[in-house]
């Protein structure tokens, strides 16, 4: 049943069809949520197959994309998020595979009582409806958000950014080939136009949730337009602490990877902290082993101090909450465990942090004290991710509190309701 736009409304053509990609969405999400398990997984293989068939489609479009962003003198990082290869398309597939071999959450008995009255409760996985999800340059969310929503049973309406447009319409139209797929279960919007994205975040009557997934002005865009509840990290400020006890060839491993990897990744470190019994004898060798990663070095007075010899840049008071996404880290030295809390306390974007120790007892302190979605001992922050996770592909990775935190898989993209069965019972 389609649910009117107010009379009163006047839409121009764009927020039209707007509407009418929610409103069918709507309808899907219907649909979606009565099909049993073994229709859901045979749509998601479909898929698979039809992406595997289109990859010559995909890969014009992609180098469309990629032309308009070398064009527009677009950041490295950026085309690198933005391209597609043969393999980062079988990795698109082999995730939708992943999410296939999953088990299924929806159903999924949470708990089971009967009251005293004779009444029996039972709390059950159901799914959210439709999820609105809006992007920046990252074509493989397309194909991720689509399965992840349809495995949980979701309609997805997805707005992704203008630098991806001709990658984002071959993966979708190459998705919506399938023929066990209901129509309007997985939608993008087509227009880029930046006016239409708080004209989607009003949409209260047909959408159920937004997930933003991009820079910090697209995320506070949303926040601001929303009138529905939005999952979100709103920065990914993530940090190695290398306590006094650590193992330094184990640290310098765990930063090198957790920076040099894909330094254009949220969870890559922006922020190094090193416990100040390590100074005089660690920090200069390990400035120098970064640097001569290609890292460009912000750090504090004593880092200035003792990693004489090497190219250091003083640092700001902003170098301590910026998400640099790229070969920059900013480096300042601690007074032990609690100069680490205290830093993390003042500017960790709550996303990951790590400590590399050989004390046990100062490892759970850490873990058990610092307030983030991921928290890490001895471990790179690389791995927040929902395939490192075992989650398979990843909707997005969520600092907030509620309802999602961390890497959000199948179960955060389910709600529950309660089933009651009775005998006739009433309410004295």
């Amino acid at each position: 049943m389609h649910v009117p736009h107010p009379a009163t409304e006047s839409l121009n053509p764009a927020e039209q069809r707007v509407r009418d990609i929610c409103l069918a969405a709507r309808d899907a999400a219907r649909t979606l949520s009565t099909l049993p398990p073994k229709r859901i997984d045979a749509m998601l293989e479909e898929i698979a197959v039809q992406l595997e068939s289109d990859a010559e489609e995909i890969f014009a479009a992609n180098k469309l994309d990629i032309a308009d962003a070398e064009r527009n003198d677009l950041a490295p990082a950026m085309i690198d998020r933005l391209r597609i290869t043969e393999k980062s398309l079988t990795v698109m597939t082999l995730g939708v595979r992943q999410v296939l071999g999953l088990p299924q959450p929806l159903g999924e008995k949470l708990r089971d009582w009967t009251r005293p009255n004779g009444i029996h409760i039972t709390k059950v996985r159901v799914p959210i409806g439709v999820i609105a999800i809006i992007y920046e340059s990252r074509p493989n969310v397309t194909v991720d958000a689509a399965v992840l929503c349809l495995k949980t049973g979701n309609a997805t309406v997805l707005r992704g950014g203008k630098e991806a447009v001709h990658s984002n319409r071959a993966l979708i139209a190459s998705m919506q080939k399938c023929r066990l797929l209901p129509a309007g279960a997985i939608q993008l919007i087509p227009d880029t136009d930046r006016a239409l994205v708080p004209f989607l975040c009003r949409q209260k009557e047909l959408i159920d949730v937004i997930i933003p997934r991009g820079g910090h002005s697209l995320i506070e865009t949303v926040v601001r337009e929303a009138q529905v509840p939005v999952i979100k990290h709103a920065h990914g400020i993530c940090s190695v602490f290398v306590h006094a006890d650590a193992n330094k060839k184990m640290a310098e491993e765990i930063i090198l990877n957790a920076k040099v990897q894909r330094p254009s990744a949220c969870n890559a470190i922006e922020t190094l902290l090193v416990d100040r019994a390590l100074a005089e004898t660690f920090l200069g060798d390990l400035i120098l082993k970064i640097e001569q990663a290609g890292v460009e070095i912000r750090g504090d007075e004593t880092v200035l101090k003792y990693a004489e010899g090497c190219h250091v840049h003083p640092a700001t008071e902003a170098d301590w909450t910026t998400e640099f996404l790229d070969l920059t880290l900013a480096v300042r030295v601690v007074d032990g465990l609690d100069g680490a809390l205290d830093h993390l306390a003042r500017y960790s974007s709550k996303h990951s942090d790590c400590i590399v120790t050989e004390d046990l007892r100062t490892a759970e302190r850490y873990l058990n004290e610092v307030d983030s979605a991921t928290v890490y001992w001895n471990a790179s922050t690389r791995f927040t991710d929902g395939g490192e996770f075992g989650f398979g592909a990843e909707i997005g990775i969520s600092t907030d509190k509620l309802h999602a935190r961390g890497p959000m898989g199948l179960e955060e993209l389910t709600s529950y309701k309660y089933l009651i069965r009775g005998e006739g019972q009433v309410r004295r």
